[in-house]
Protein backbone atom coordinates (compact mmCIF):
# COMPACT_ATOMS: atom_id res chain seq x y z
CA UNK A 1 0.00 0.00 0.00
CA UNK A 2 1.32 3.38 -0.61
CA UNK A 3 1.48 5.87 1.91
CA UNK A 4 -1.03 8.29 1.28
CA UNK A 5 1.48 11.02 1.12
CA UNK A 6 3.22 10.16 -1.72
CA UNK A 7 -0.05 8.89 -3.48
CA UNK A 8 -0.82 12.59 -3.81
CA UNK A 9 2.34 13.82 -5.21
CA UNK A 10 2.63 10.67 -7.40
CA UNK A 11 -1.41 10.83 -9.06
CA UNK A 12 -1.22 12.83 -12.21
CA UNK A 13 -3.55 12.78 -14.85
CA UNK A 14 -2.88 10.36 -17.70
CA UNK A 15 -4.00 10.95 -21.21
CA UNK A 16 -1.91 7.76 -22.80
CA UNK A 17 -3.31 4.41 -22.30
CA UNK A 18 -1.70 1.03 -23.59
CA UNK A 19 -4.64 -1.35 -24.91
CA UNK A 20 -3.90 -3.88 -22.07
CA UNK A 21 -7.67 -4.52 -20.48
CA UNK A 22 -8.57 -3.80 -16.56
CA UNK A 23 -8.57 -6.49 -14.23
CA UNK A 24 -11.92 -7.12 -12.66
CA UNK A 25 -10.94 -7.21 -9.43
CA UNK A 26 -8.65 -4.45 -9.74
CA UNK A 27 -11.96 -2.42 -11.31
CA UNK A 28 -14.14 -3.55 -8.19
CA UNK A 29 -12.00 -2.28 -5.56
CA UNK A 30 -11.68 1.01 -7.68
CA UNK A 31 -15.48 0.90 -7.48
CA UNK A 32 -15.62 0.32 -3.95
CA UNK A 33 -13.53 3.41 -3.21
CA UNK A 34 -16.16 5.23 -5.21
CA UNK A 35 -18.84 3.43 -2.86
CA UNK A 36 -17.45 4.08 0.12
CA UNK A 37 -16.68 7.64 -0.04
CA UNK A 38 -18.21 11.08 2.01
CA UNK A 39 -22.10 12.15 0.86
CA UNK A 40 -23.94 15.17 1.91
CA UNK A 41 -26.09 13.47 5.21
CA UNK A 42 -24.62 9.97 3.94
CA UNK A 43 -27.05 10.11 0.94
CA UNK A 44 -24.96 8.36 -1.51
CA UNK A 45 -27.27 8.92 -4.22
CA UNK A 46 -24.59 8.95 -6.99
CA UNK A 47 -24.34 6.44 -9.79
CA UNK A 48 -21.55 5.29 -11.94
CA UNK A 49 -21.90 3.65 -15.24
CA UNK A 50 -18.54 1.48 -16.53
CA UNK A 51 -18.46 1.27 -20.10
CA UNK A 52 -15.44 -0.90 -21.32
CA UNK A 53 -17.55 -1.36 -25.27
CA UNK A 54 -14.71 0.11 -27.01
CA UNK A 55 -17.98 1.88 -29.71
CA UNK A 56 -19.48 3.36 -26.59
CA UNK A 57 -16.02 4.66 -25.30
CA UNK A 58 -15.41 6.38 -28.71
CA UNK A 59 -18.86 7.73 -29.26
CA UNK A 60 -18.86 9.61 -25.59
CA UNK A 61 -15.49 10.82 -26.40
CA UNK A 62 -17.36 12.84 -28.94
CA UNK A 63 -19.89 14.17 -26.59
CA UNK A 64 -18.17 17.69 -26.47
CA UNK A 65 -15.74 19.45 -28.88
CA UNK A 66 -12.73 19.97 -26.75
CA UNK A 67 -10.81 18.08 -24.16
CA UNK A 68 -12.24 14.49 -24.36
CA UNK A 69 -10.23 12.81 -27.68
CA UNK A 70 -8.60 11.06 -25.58
CA UNK A 71 -10.87 8.82 -24.07
CA UNK A 72 -10.87 6.86 -27.33
CA UNK A 73 -7.74 5.07 -26.46
CA UNK A 74 -8.83 4.44 -22.32
CA UNK A 75 -9.50 0.68 -21.81
CA UNK A 76 -12.51 2.12 -19.22
CA UNK A 77 -14.43 4.78 -18.98
CA UNK A 78 -16.79 5.34 -15.85
CA UNK A 79 -19.29 8.15 -15.99
CA UNK A 80 -20.30 9.74 -13.05
CA UNK A 81 -23.86 10.82 -12.71
CA UNK A 82 -26.25 12.49 -9.84
CA UNK A 83 -30.09 13.13 -9.51
CA UNK A 84 -30.11 17.15 -8.64
CA UNK A 85 -33.94 16.36 -8.14
CA UNK A 86 -32.87 14.49 -4.59
CA UNK A 87 -29.57 16.09 -3.87
CA UNK A 88 -28.64 19.23 -3.95
CA UNK A 89 -25.02 18.28 -2.99
CA UNK A 90 -25.30 16.02 -6.24
CA UNK A 91 -21.95 17.26 -7.77
CA UNK A 92 -19.76 17.90 -4.68
CA UNK A 93 -20.91 14.55 -3.65
CA UNK A 94 -19.30 13.25 -7.11
CA UNK A 95 -16.53 15.07 -7.71
CA UNK A 96 -15.25 13.41 -4.17
CA UNK A 97 -16.65 9.82 -5.59
CA UNK A 98 -14.61 10.55 -8.42
CA UNK A 99 -11.26 11.37 -6.67
CA UNK A 100 -11.47 8.84 -4.75
CA UNK A 101 -11.40 6.24 -7.37
CA UNK A 102 -8.43 8.25 -9.31
CA UNK A 103 -6.68 7.76 -6.07
CA UNK A 104 -7.41 3.73 -6.06
CA UNK A 105 -6.45 3.90 -9.58
CA UNK A 106 -3.06 5.09 -8.60
CA UNK A 107 -2.21 2.95 -5.77
CA UNK A 108 -2.69 -0.03 -8.37
CA UNK A 109 -0.15 1.92 -10.73
CA UNK A 110 -3.40 2.71 -13.51
CA UNK A 111 -3.71 6.22 -15.08
CA UNK A 112 -6.80 8.41 -14.97
CA UNK A 113 -8.12 11.40 -16.31
CA UNK A 114 -11.32 13.87 -15.35
CA UNK A 115 -13.31 14.74 -18.66
CA UNK A 116 -15.40 17.35 -17.38
CA UNK A 117 -19.14 16.87 -18.81
CA UNK A 118 -21.21 18.79 -16.76
CA UNK A 119 -21.58 22.49 -18.46
CA UNK A 120 -20.12 21.40 -21.28
CA UNK A 121 -21.79 20.40 -25.43
CA UNK A 122 -20.88 20.47 -28.92
CA UNK A 123 -20.69 24.11 -30.48
CA UNK A 124 -24.09 23.47 -31.72
CA UNK A 125 -25.36 24.21 -28.66
CA UNK A 126 -25.92 20.00 -27.66
CA UNK A 127 -24.94 19.62 -24.25
CA UNK A 128 -22.82 16.72 -23.27
CA UNK A 129 -25.41 15.29 -20.99
CA UNK A 130 -27.59 15.01 -23.67
CA UNK A 131 -25.28 13.13 -25.85
CA UNK A 132 -24.21 10.77 -22.89
CA UNK A 133 -27.70 10.11 -21.82
CA UNK A 134 -28.66 8.74 -25.46
CA UNK A 135 -25.95 6.67 -25.59
CA UNK A 136 -25.87 4.96 -22.72
CA UNK A 137 -29.77 5.17 -22.04
CA UNK A 138 -29.72 7.38 -18.35
CA UNK A 139 -32.60 8.47 -17.48
CA UNK A 140 -34.08 12.55 -17.37
CA UNK A 141 -33.47 12.98 -14.21
CA UNK A 142 -29.71 12.04 -14.16
CA UNK A 143 -27.08 14.79 -14.62
CA UNK A 144 -23.73 13.79 -15.65
CA UNK A 145 -20.89 15.34 -14.10
CA UNK A 146 -18.05 13.54 -15.52
CA UNK A 147 -15.65 10.76 -17.09
CA UNK A 148 -12.71 9.09 -15.75
CA UNK A 149 -10.54 7.22 -18.28
CA UNK A 150 -8.74 4.71 -16.95
CA UNK A 151 -6.65 2.58 -18.05
CA UNK A 152 -2.76 1.36 -17.66
CA UNK A 153 -0.39 4.59 -18.51
CA UNK A 154 1.24 4.60 -21.11
CA UNK A 155 3.55 7.59 -20.93
CA UNK A 156 5.78 9.08 -17.67
CA UNK A 157 4.75 11.76 -16.00
CA UNK A 158 6.88 13.25 -13.04
CA UNK A 159 5.39 13.56 -9.58
CA UNK A 160 4.47 16.07 -8.25
CA UNK A 161 7.08 19.41 -7.88
CA UNK A 162 7.53 20.35 -3.79
CA UNK A 163 8.92 23.31 -4.45
CA UNK A 164 5.55 24.90 -6.82
CA UNK A 165 3.32 24.17 -4.07
CA UNK A 166 1.26 27.46 -3.61
CA UNK A 167 1.70 28.48 -0.11
CA UNK A 168 0.73 31.85 -0.32
CA UNK A 169 -3.46 30.40 -1.38
CA UNK A 170 -3.73 29.12 2.34
CA UNK A 171 -4.52 31.31 5.20
CA UNK A 172 -4.89 31.24 8.69
CA UNK A 173 -7.64 32.69 10.38
CA UNK A 174 -8.71 35.31 7.65
CA UNK A 175 -7.75 35.84 3.70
Amino acid sequence: MTDFTKLVQIRRSHRKFTEKELDADVLRIIMRAALMSPTSKGQRNWHFIIVDNKSDIEKLADAKDMGSQFLKNAPVAIVVLGDPNVNDCWIEDGSIAAISMQYQAEEFGLGTCWIQMRGRGLSDGTPASTVIRGILNIPENMEVLCILAVGEKSDERKPQNEDKLKWENVHINKY
